[in-house]
């Protein structure tokens, strides 16, 4: 198949147009398979994030946006969950050429995902109560009371490069959704998908309700939340920046969500059915060569199936085949980087010299007609114990640790023995046996039986060093808005007012008179 692909140009989008960087600056986008330039995009500085700031601003101070009622709103998220399906074709591609994904993943789960998204947000957002009526008080005297949901305002959103379309729509989604405006950071590795994403949604927005600033994360996404006119922050990457970022909204008391690192425990039972747990493990480990934040890099396996668990488990590792992202016969593309590949390497190269056992791959590969790429065979480790720095640390690259175990108390323990909580699995024929340990596991996502099974109205976030706050669903709902509480008292006369004589203790006297 031809590797070769176009040159993009993308500028940045501000208040409804592409407009170049007021710099004039540009930096590349690589395509990880061959090392190949794919684009050009313009470099943001902080004048730049100013002038998105302010364009989000004018949009929510200015504009009906935020007042558009719950229907209204509905048919516009559906009208963009409609071009998006319109526009899958373009997408898909822009994502490949710069994440790595494979194309087969991308159009089959990541464009129906992300569509769905916004469907999804779209029946939400009908039902989603913002405003609720309580119950009339007896004391400390008859009124009426209102909550009210309303939009926080502007919504700076800084995503990762493993599946920019997807995690920046979990941000635009809701954020659209409440009636905010928003402002989204996209990592420089990746960001033509969210670019064209933006692009899409313009059709159907007031100018300035989305903006999209490329550039490096210390100038650009820093200044983007330290800007005292953005009110809410919402970062999805590792556990480190996540606490830089947090830090920095403290500055100014923002609003914070943060999905963060994740070093996920997989819980093989004595009961488990191999034929469905060891390809479900994999799956679970390699897919997008394992740069995902939930990814279980950690399986935990009984002594009594150890041996037959690790054989299943390289006889069908050896299958996956290795490419070109754009080949739908590709099981497994490159990461995303040389850094990336060098620092996974790294890793592999520490948990043979701490005595773990590669079982299966452990290098890089070469291939064919992707010279300039970086891949590394997926990589299996045995002999493994929980104190490894492969078993704490975050890879976010294709290895998997096997830690043997030899009870079910003993798994728990070392399954919650980390800093990260984002998710957990169990494999077993016993659901309440696996329901009993779910609710031990310290994590936002516990999968029976599979993995990776997230879903657009269910909540997504993590316990511990993971994260702050929920994506998806009417939660992310709740994370874009705030909270107003409305009285309205229902006694007229002062002198029935009882309770202003605390302060006034001759009032009732003078009303007398």
């Amino acid at each position: 198949m031809t590797t070769h692909v176009q040159v993009h140009h993308f500028p940045l989008f501000i208040d409804g147009q592409w407009q170049p960087a007021t710099s004039g600056e540009t930096f590349h986008v690589y395509n990880p398979a061959t090392g190949e330039v794919v684009a050009t995009v313009a470099k943001a500085t902080a004048d730049d994030v100013d002038r998105a700031v302010k364009a989000a601003r004018k949009a929510f101070d200015e504009t009906d946006w935020k007042a558009m009622k719950p229907k209204e709103r509905a048919r516009v998220l559906n009208a963009i969950a409609q071009a998006i399906a319109a526009n899958a074709q373009e997408l898909a591609y822009l994502e490949a050429i710069s994440s790595g994904g494979t194309i087969r993943r991308i159009s089959s789960i990541d464009i129906l995902q992300t569509v769905d998204l916004f469907q999804t947000m779209a029946n939400i957002v009908q039902e989603y109560p913002f405003s609720e009526t309580l119950p009339i008080p007896p004391f400390p005297g008859p009124a009426h009371n209102f909550v009210w949901r309303e939009p926080i305002g502007v919504c700076a959103a800084i995503t990762p490069w493993n599946l920019p379309l997807m995690i920046a729509s979990w941000k635009i989604a809701p954020a659209l959704a409440a009636g905010n405006t928003i402002v989204v950071k996209p990592a420089s590795y990746t960001p033509l998908s969210t670019l064209k994403l933006a692009e899409i949604i313009s059709s159907f927005v007031p100018p300035g309700v989305i903006n999209v600033v490329a550039g490096p994360g210390a100038d650009v996404g820093e200044a983007l939340v330290r800007h005292p006119q953005v009110d809410k922050v919402a970062f999805t990457g590792s556990t480190e920046v996540g606490r830089r970022i947090m830090a920095l909204a403290a500055e100014t008391v923002k609003n914070v969500t943060l999905e963060l690192g994740g070093k996920s425990p997989n819980i093989l039972l004595e009961d488990a059915d191999l034929d469905l747990a060891v390809p479900g493990s994999l799956f679970g480990v390699f897919l997008h060569s394992g740069q995902l934040c939930e990814s279980g890099t950690r399986l935990f396996v009984p002594d009594r199936l150890h041996d037959e668990v690790v054989e299943r488990l390289v006889a069908l590792t050896k299958t996956l085949q290795i490419g070109h992202p754009l080949d739908p016969a590709t099981d497994v593309g490159p990461v995303i980087s040389k850094r990336q590949k060098e620092t996974v390497l790294s890793y592999i190269e520490a948990g043979k010299q701490e005595g773990a056992t590669i079982v299966c791959g452990g290098h890089e590969v070469e291939v064919p007609g992707c010279e300039g790429g970086h891949f590394v065979a997926p990589t299996i480790f045995s002999n493994v114990t929980n104190d490894m720095k492969i078993a704490q640390e975050e890879i976010f690259g294709p290895v998997l640790s096997i830690i043997r175990y030899h009870d079910v108390e003993e798994a728990v323990t070392m399954a919650n023995d980390t800093i990260y909580g984002l998710a957990a699995g169990v494999w077993t024929r016993d659901v309440n046996k696996a329901y009993a340990i779910a609710g031990r596991l310290q994590a936002g996502v516990v999968w029976i039986n599979d993995w990776h099974m997230l879903r657009n109205d269910a909540p997504f976030g993590g316990y511990k060093q993971s994260g702050i706050g929920r994506e998806m669903g009417k939660y992310s709902l709740d994370a874009y808005t705030q909270l107003k509480h409305v009285h309205t008292s229902m006694v007229p006369e002062l002198g029935k007012r009882k309770w202003y004589q605390v302060l006034f203790s001759r009032l009732h006297t003078m009303m007398k008179k």
